[in-house]
């Protein structure tokens, strides 16, 4: 069982929305920080590990840093990308560069910071000879196809647009040596919110084995493997999560039956968790706006997919609880639910809760706290209806609180469009 707890008390986040109207993301520093000490602990076992953390998960220069100082990396896959990680003092090869269908310009500025740029296809090799030059060190993304079993979210690996076949990879690791390369690494991302410690010592296995075979058949001994990411979190209550004790003693079992005899000790691990890092520590806080009855009973809040659109796409559950009433028992049944024009537009169906008080009906209405959205929440907003998306707030270890993304304006939604060449237009 997983406990699902909010670090403010009612009181505390009233007063709190004074100063910030919800909805916004509420994020806790201090539970942040323990966990990734938590994580390095853990793989200490190993000679050397970096974690990149996946920056896709959680694209806020201020949580960046926070990792950062804790010895994380970053895992990139776009220019902006790279961008946040050069402002939160990430750089060279503490991040890795794991794109695909990468336009050039990309490469070079991946290879302008020293970046570990990670190819996605035997294709890109001629690609980045031409457009920013083979670096001295190079990974390559393996995609084991029917070898590995995929999950619901990733999908199979054989249907997945990423990465070289078995067999390209050895004719790619060959090529990019007799281009230049001489410092090599090995990759694999096949899941997503995995909570089946098993599947990720599988792909251990696959890859331990694979960097065996590599150093065997071309007389490439690989710097480092990056195990990827996919750990899942529990998202309900009944879930449990993975353990990074765990986790770790178990790669380390097959890294000394595999890698040891073989001559591979000295291997590095890394690995790109984003969700299992911040996602359990950052919450969508929104209020209780209408209260509707027809055929069901709905309780619509002033966030919407447009702030937290994983319910919606992936029919993902997320835990809600009402401050103030953790205790009082769950009397009733809602689909909790935004504005949006989509009637997929909902947090949750159905779900037992405690009677809910609406602004409509008091003036203020209860506050409503969706859990575990501290990674691909806020990453994941769009504009649709012109929603605005939110802002974000640090919760700091001395209890303090402090705005780290504030939330969109009209400004900001129209800062792209030129309204006076639209004046002129309409008068032509």
């Amino acid at each position: 069982m997983s406990e699902k707890t909010f670090p403010l008390s009612r009181e505390h986040l009233a007063a709190l929305a004074e100063r910030y109207p919800t909805p916004f993301y509420l994020y806790d520093e201090g539970a942040i920080r323990a966990n990734a000490r938590r994580l390095r602990a853990a793989f200490s076992v190993f000679p050397s590990y970096r974690e990149h953390f996946a920056v896709k998960a959680a694209p806020n220069p201020y949580l960046l840093a926070v990792l950062a100082r804790e010895g994380l990396g970053a895992d990139c896959s776009s220019l902006p990308e790279l961008l946040l990680a050069g402002a939160a003092g990430i750089r060279g090869e503490d991040v890795m560069f794991t794109s695909n269908g990468t336009p050039g310009a990309e490469y070079h500025a991946a290879r302008q910071i020293g970046a570990v740029i990670n190819l996605d296809d035997i294709t890109h090799i001629d690609f980045l000879a031409s457009t920013a030059g083979i670096p001295d060190l190079v990974c390559c993304r393996y995609n084991p196809g029917p070898l590995k079993g995929g999950n619901a979210i990733i999908g199979k690996p054989e249907e997945a647009k990423y990465g070289f076949t078995r067999e390209q990879l050895f004719e790619g690791f060959a090529e990019l040596r007799s281009r230049g390369a001489r410092r090599f690494a090995l990759h694999t991302m096949v899941a997503s919110n995995e909570l089946n410690l098993d599947y990720h010592l599988e792909t251990a296995r696959l890859l331990f084995d694979l960097a065996v075979e590599i150093k065997t058949r071309l007389s490439i001994t690989l710097e480092f493997v990056n195990l990827g990411g996919g750990v899942g979190i529990p998202y309900r209550p009944e879930d449990e999560a993975i353990g990074w004790e765990a986790l770790a003693a178990g790669i380390k079992a097959l890294y000394d039956r595999i890698l040891v005899p073989a001559g591979l000790s000295a291997l590095g691990i890394r690995t790109e968790y984003g969700r299992p890092i911040t996602g359990p520590y950052g919450w969508l806080v929104a209020r209780a706006v209408h209260r509707k009855h027809i055929y069901r009973d709905y309780i619509g809040l002033d966030a919407t997919m447009a702030d937290l659109m994983r319910p919606a796409v992936y029919g993902a559950y997320h835990h809600i609880t009402i401050p103030g009433k953790e205790d009082a028992p769950h009397t009733e049944r809602y689909d909790v639910v935004g504005s949006l024009c989509e009637n997929n537009d909902k947090f949750a169906i159905q779900r037992p809760l405690p009677k809910i008080v609406t602004a409509a009906e008091n003036g203020a209405g209860d506050f409503v706290v969706i859990h575990d959205a501290g990674a691909h929440g806020r990453a994941m907003g769009f504009n649709y209806n012109g929603k605005l998306r939110c802002g974000e707030l640090l919760l700091r270890e001395d209890g303090g609180v402090i705005q780290i993304r504030r939330p969109e304006t009209a400004a900001d939604y129209f800062a792209t469009l030129d309204f006076d060449a639209l004046a002129a237009f309409t008068q032509a």
